[in-house]
């Protein structure tokens, strides 16, 4: 490819579209050349230029997206019927149809769709993985931990499914057939083999997350914390240059990384 990679930003106004957009700046291999957010905030200021539009994208090589499902599948859908440009999502929150219509969609263009862009998140799913693959369902409970930020409105996080779902690979099973969202009253006894999740919502926290296996005479966590957004905008950036030229098909981290090579 002549010249930097062209990248747009879907989401440019939120914490995640600035940070991506500090990532970018002064990159000899990328450089922002678009910006969108909701539906209005067209022509607005933003960098040196201002606001686009999603019709605008296909001037672009990438588009990295942190909005919302929805919008999300707006997006796909549009590159898809033009075939390009390729994308990068990181929205969470997603239902079943939307998983569905972003699998239609990476028929036509290349997608990495991930929970959590941190190289440490991502080696931590792997880990589990592993775990899950040795610790006996019969002895070993699993439960995922994550805490967010007040203003976070899923739960539980994508990134903490993506840890239940990578300890549900590990164990050949589905994930939603083994989890347990939420625990009230009389639950009694914990189903042998469940992969349960506990929540937390508060202050200013950027991500916390644990995989505990749990066994009669030991414990066994794996953790993460991340410190700063920017964590996430340089994991991005990393997928939008990997994805860039790839055939089409729906990718994740573990992709980018290289851990099915």
């Amino acid at each position: 490819m002549d010249g930097p990679l062209r990248i747009g930003i879907a989401g440019a106004l939120g914490r995640m579209g600035r940070a991506i957009a500090a990532t970018l700046e002064g990159r000899p291999d990328a450089a922002v050349t678009l910006g969108f957010d909701a539906p209005g905030t067209e022509g607005q200021p933003w960098l040196a230029a201002t606001l686009g539009g999603p019709q605008d994208a296909a001037s672009c090589d990438v588009v990295i997206d942190f909005t919302t499902p929805a919008a999300s599948v707006a997006l796909a859908q549009a590159a898809a019927a033009r075939a390009g440009p390729a994308l990068v999502i990181g929205s969470t929150g997603w239902g079943e149809t939307e998983d569905m219509q972003i699998w239609s969609a990476a028929k036509a263009i290349p997608i990495v769709k991930s929970g959590n862009f941190s190289l440490g998140v991502n080696v931590l799913a792997g880990l589990v993985q592993q775990a899950a693959q040795r610790l006996s369902a019969q002895d070993w409970d699993v439960e995922v931990f994550e805490a967010h930020h007040r203003r976070k409105v899923d739960a539980p996080s994508g990134t903490a499914l993506m840890l239940g779902e990578a300890a549900a690979r590990g164990r050949q099973t589905e994930l939603a057939a083994v989890q347990v969202r939420a625990r009230d009253g009389i639950t009694g006894p914990r189903p042998a083999g469940a992969i349960g999740f506990s929540v937390m919502r508060g202050g200013g926290i950027v991500g916390e997350h644990s995989v505990t296996f749990a066994a009669e005479e030991e414990t066994l966590t794996f953790s993460h914390s991340a410190r700063d957004r920017s964590l996430f905008a340089r994991g991005a950036v990393a997928a939008a240059l990997w994805v860039a030229g790839k055939p089409p098909g729906l990718y994740d981290m573990m992709d980018v990384l290289g851990f099915r090579d």
